[in-house]
């Protein structure tokens, strides 16, 4: 979508050409914190619709503005719809995404699209996409992925004030980004997600390759190159993750980013397992992300994100290895920073 605009006083006005409406919400899986939403029902408020799904890095840096958003322009008549669409099996689970939505504070409406309903009635393609809608229900503008904060927010409070919405500031939100919802390091990223199930495996170098869907003793003995990672010990490699069978059982990565961060956990909702992290064979000591100490000690207790490595310039390429102390540990995908 094209956008023209130009500055008047603090405010940017912006030509935001009418798209489409918004499409019903029906195939929902389950709704939080509000009764079930429809388009009709929304009429009269500005409507951004934020596609998600919780393990999501993009989204998760992202998350603070959205917040901060929906706490700011409410009053003023703003309504923040998540709609939690999963890419992952454990994505589908109700409880996983309310504990979630509790421990990141997410306190606007969500919808649970399971089926992908509502994703495929938008026509979307992205986590994270925002949709901006006015207070007649059209969508007047889109953005997909991280960035761009400033500009949402100016079409925020445009819409906000053709709706007739009184002393909307034009100031924009200050927002904490700490840990996992600090921007990425952009100008050192050079690697790239990477998934363990072999459904999408990419970068495999264990010799003799993946044992699909058995249980299957690796040997590791090859040092990965950057962006290729190694098993060692008992996994069960299955389409989506790859899952640990045995105490001591690890994996290797050489990456080159700021921040490493692994989608994993125990295997059964509720249960827990020990890991160390080691960086170039020794403890990360300063290096060490937020669910992880100095040691490289930490315990996955919910199937989730965990930022793992947080490395300080000078950024190069680093051996990264976690091992699982007890067996029952998933994992799913690495993403950086």
């Amino acid at each position: 979508m094209q956008t023209v605009w130009y500055a008047r006083m603090t405010r940017a006005i912006f030509h935001l050409p009418a798209t489409e409406h918004l499409p019903p919400f029906t195939g929902a899986t389950q709704w939080f914190n509000t009764d079930p939403l429809t388009p009709e029902a929304l009429r009269g408020k500005v409507v951004l619709v934020n596609f998600w799904t919780y393990t999501c890095v993009n989204w998760l840096r992202t998350l603070p503005y959205v917040r901060a958003w929906s706490k700011k322009y409410r009053a003023a008549g703003l309504v923040v719809l998540g709609v939690h669409t999963p890419e992952f099996a454990l994505e589908h689970d109700l409880a996983n995404v309310q504990q979630a939505m509790q421990r990141l504070q997410v306190d606007y409406p969500v919808v649970v699209d399971n089926d992908y309903a509502i994703w495929n009635a938008f026509a979307n393609h992205y986590w994270p996409a925002l949709y901006f809608a006015d207070a007649q229900g059209r969508i007047r503008y889109n953005h997909y992925g991280e960035g761009e904060y400033e500009m949402c927010e100016r079409v925020l409070q445009q819409l906000l004030a053709e709706a007739g919405a009184e002393k909307v500031s034009d100031s924009l939100v200050d927002v904490d980004l700490r840990g996992a919802a600090a921007p990425a390091d952009w100008a050192n990223l050079g690697s790239a997600e990477t998934y363990l199930g072999y459904d999408r495996a990419n970068g495999f170098v264990t010799p003799g390759g993946l044992a699909v869907g058995r249980s299957h003793i690796y040997d590791g003995e090859d040092t990965p190159g950057l962006n290729q990672w190694a098993l060692q010990g008992a996994w069960t490699v299955d389409n989506t993750a790859a899952v640990a069978d045995e105490p001591g059982a690890s994996l290797s990565f050489r990456f080159h980013a700021r921040d490493l961060n692994l989608v994993m956990g125990p295997v059964t909702r509720g249960g827990s397992v020990q890991f160390r992290v080691r960086l170039d064979g020794e403890p990360p000591h300063g290096a060490h992300g937020e669910d992880a100490d100095a040691e490289g000690n930490g315990t996955a207790t919910e199937q989730r994100m965990y930022q793992l490595i947080r490395q300080p310039q000078p950024i190069q390429d680093r051996l990264f290895q976690i091992e699982f102390l007890q067996p029952g540990a998933q994992a799913l995908v690495f993403t950086f920073g």
